[in-house]
């Protein structure tokens, strides 16, 4: 049904909108009561109420909330996860996504936790500190030599590529030492580089512990619309390929994180 409106002009020559037949609008409209009902017509769409304290806002609107808050935080590098530190080391990560790490290290108190890409080395020492409340060991392997890194009696620095056949061995030999192991990819975001990664550290993942896959938010997940295949990728060809992992989403449930899709879980 075509409902068309009638239009007068006030006094002051201000149109106004007569809209007949239509029960609760059946009544005169000035142009600014139209648009605030049509702003609450677009709200309505957004969210639903739970309760009278709690909303749920649509699918459609959460993605783009967290889209655009993530992106926000992304590019704000100098004041987000550029400006980072675990005591005062640089920790180039989500704090969210560190909460999580933290969690996953209650549940499956590791053995040994192999991290590629260290950086300043404030990720290797969280991990350490996390293991001093309840047990482990962290590997931690980069390509670059940084002369102040953070020392830790459960840390050791592997110098040298992580898919090199040397840093393997070495890396083989401590797994062997551990029954739980958990793996973090946070070197080279190429694809072909974080795919091989994958290839090589898989096997050394223990069953229902996990391989987790950071900055999958390249090329455009939502970030870095231009980075190239990256992180992302390399982990939609691993998974199709490999059934013995596993997407866990529900470590994205603070809804901001820096590994969309990188939470992989062994499950056998």
């Amino acid at each position: 049904m075509l409902i068309m409106p009638r239009i007068r002009f006030s006094k002051k020559h201000i149109p106004i909108f007569y809209i007949e037949g239509t029960g609760w609008l059946d009544r005169e409209w000035y142009p600014h009561q139209i648009l605030g009902l049509i702003s609450q017509l677009v709200e309505a769409t957004q969210w639903r109420r739970i309760d009278k304290d709690h909303i749920e806002y649509r699918p459609w609107r959460l993605n783009r909330i967290v889209r655009d808050f993530h992106k926000l935080y992304y590019k704000s590098m100098t004041r987000t996860w550029g400006n980072t530190f675990w005591f005062g080391v640089p920790v180039a990560k989500c704090p969210l996504d560190l909460w999580v790490y933290q969690e996953v290290m209650f549940q499956l108190k590791p053995d040994l936790i192999i991290e590629t890409g260290t950086a300043k080395g404030g990720s290797a020492l969280f991990l350490a500190n996390m293991c001093d409340l309840e047990r482990g060991e962290v590997i931690s392997i980069d390509i670059a030599a940084v002369d102040i890194r953070p020392q830790h009696r459960r840390i050791t620095y592997f110098l040298g590529s992580s898919t090199s056949p040397e840093i393997l061995r070495q890396v083989q030999e401590r797994r062997k030492q551990a029954n739980t192991c958990l793996v973090v990819l946070d070197s080279d975001h190429s694809k072909v580089h974080v795919l091989n990664e994958l290839r090589l550290y898989s096997n050394l993942v223990s069953k229902g512990s996990y391989l987790i896959v950071q900055d999958t938010n390249l090329n455009g997940h939502p970030v870095l619309e231009h980075f190239g295949p990256g992180p992302w990728e390399a982990v939609e060809e691993f998974l199709a390929g490999n059934t013995d992992f596993i997407h866990d989403e529900h470590l994205e449930k603070f809804y901001m994180t820096q590994n969309p899709l990188g939470f992989l879980k062994k499950i056998r």
